[in-house]
């Protein structure tokens, strides 16, 4: 008996292995579909921003009612990663291993996308528009993977010089989380006031899952700041107004374009976020264009359920180069036809930043824009599409 339990066991092992060696050979698509993932947090503390994965679904559905590309229809996967590296790495491996993923889309976190970043690369799968703007993801450039998203150091430099030329503001502070989407951002903003001969009266971490943030709120009321930037995820955010609510601080808050959806940060902060500046790199999704209107329209049908706003666009901006450079390989499709056809990519843009991208750059943007929430969430611009002055890597492209 324990003999044919045995020979079963080893039966199961060598077809399951068949399967994922079978599944990790096919080259991502056939006659009929090409198969398109992504990781994102539909739960845990990075929630908010789960809507990326859901946004990016929809451009597909709207691409596969017009019936494909080149004939093929897209078959979309999405994985929750609850905003956690280790599963990160798990949901990726079995996309690529048992599904046979021809490419990634989006991708909420730096630490996230950094957990897999060599792994796709290994496997020869192309990722477009990761859902985070550090600098280890484009420099030095690596070859199939292509961002959209404006580096979080650019957008600190941009916010920064606006703090300072346009609000005047002498005592700045900047509260960021503790990994390489803080950093970086951090990173931006201290270069940028160095040319004013400035620093900041204080540089706070937090660690993503954070609830207690009285002592560090405390901390900016004392240092006089009359501004504090901050790049954090949304629970963090909501936390800290609330925080400072109590403690009766009230500087001027200004924000990663990453809480720039309006609607949904007015909601968890019970209202505090109005006045808020932040950064934006799409349109609002109050805009009256004939793309977005058609979006608008095509989310009524396919998600109904979904609030339109700004994160749920950000899954179109991402994965909407990705469907452009299918367009362009035309029906002999390939990995390598597909990245020669990104590579010749130039100031393509829908509803996001113009992108460009080269064999030697593959950071797509380095611009962003300036929001202010209005009353009931509503947008004002403060300042149209920017790019970062001080931004070096422009220079190699």
């Amino acid at each position: 008996m324990k003999k044919v339990v045995v020979a079963v066991m080893i039966v199961c092992t060598i077809f399951a292995i068949s399967i994922f060696a079978n599944a990790a050979a096919k080259p991502g698509f056939d006659d009929k579909e090409i198969r398109i993932a992504q990781w994102g947090p539909q739960t845990g503390p990075a929630a908010p921003w789960g809507s990326v994965a859901r946004g990016s679904g929809l451009l597909f559905n709207v691409v596969n009612e017009q019936g494909g590309i080149h004939g093929r229809k897209i078959k979309y996967f999405i994985r929750d990663d609850q905003y956690n590296p280790a599963q990160t790495k798990a949901v990726v491996k079995e996309l690529v291993e048992r599904e046979g993923i021809f490419a990634f889309v989006g991708g909420v976190g730096g630490a996230c996308g950094l957990a897999v970043m060599d792994y796709l690369a290994e496997n020869k799968v192309i990722w477009v528009g990761p859902s985070a703007a550090i600098t280890d993801f484009v420099f030095p450039v690596k070859p199939y993977l292509f961002a959209v998203y404006p580096l979080y150091e650019d957008e600190g430099s941009i916010l920064a010089k606006y703090v300072v030329e346009k609000l005047k503001a002498k005592k700045i502070a900047f509260f960021f989380q503790n990994d390489a989407y803080g950093k970086d951002g951090l990173n931006g903003a201290k270069k940028r006031l160095a040319t004013y001969k400035m620093k900041f009266v204080e540089e706070i971490p937090v660690e993503p899952g954070e609830k207690d943030l009285s002592s560090q709120m405390l901390k900016f009321k004392n240092s006089g700041a009359e501004v504090v930037i901050m790049f954090v995820n949304p629970t963090v955010a909501a936390i800290t107004l609330k925080t400072c609510a109590t403690v009766d601080y009230k500087p001027q808050w200004v924000s990663s374009n990453t809480l720039s959806d309006y609607g949904l940060m007015l909601k968890i902060t019970g209202g505090l976020w109005e006045g808020v500046i932040t950064g934006a790199f799409g349109m609002t999704p109050t805009a009256d264009h004939p793309l977005l209107n058609m979006y608008r329209e095509a989310g009524k049908k396919y998600s109904p359920e979904e609030r339109w706003g700004t994160f749920f666009l950000a899954g179109v901006v991402f994965a909407d180069p990705l469907v452009e450079a299918l367009k362009r390989v035309g029906p002999k499709l390939s990995t390598q036809a597909c990245l020669k056809a990104l590579n010749s990519i130039k100031d393509h843009q829908t509803i996001g930043p113009k992108v460009t991208w080269t064999p030697k750059i593959h950071q797509g943007t380095d611009s962003i824009q300036i929001q202010k929430c209005g009353p009931g969430g509503s947008y004002i611009l403060l300042q149209d599409w920017t790019p970062n002055d001080l931004a070096t890597w422009k220079k190699k492209k």
